[in-house]
């Protein structure tokens, strides 16, 4: 995917310590943004498969693990 351009806004002394650093702010964005992103559609994800999550943990704390007997370890 290609790169474009976006306006961003940054209080004037993180960017002044930011530009004396020589770091690359536009790529430190990205990466920032690529992680938020992330946390958030793991969030949703947890969220919208709560129910089945907690029906999986109830049955795992009901009847133990699947397979369990067959473990060598």
């Amino acid at each position: 995917m290609g790169r474009i351009k976006v306006n961003l806004t940054l209080d004037a002394e993180v960017a002044e310590a930011a530009r004396a650093l020589g770091l690359n702010m536009s790529r430190l964005a990205e990466q920032a943004i690529a992680e938020a992103a992330k946390a958030e559609r793991n969030r949703l994800w947890r969220a919208e498969n709560q129910a089945a999550i907690a029906a999986y943990a109830d049955e795992v704390a009901r009847d133990g693990l699947p397979l369990a007997p067959f473990r060598s370890f």
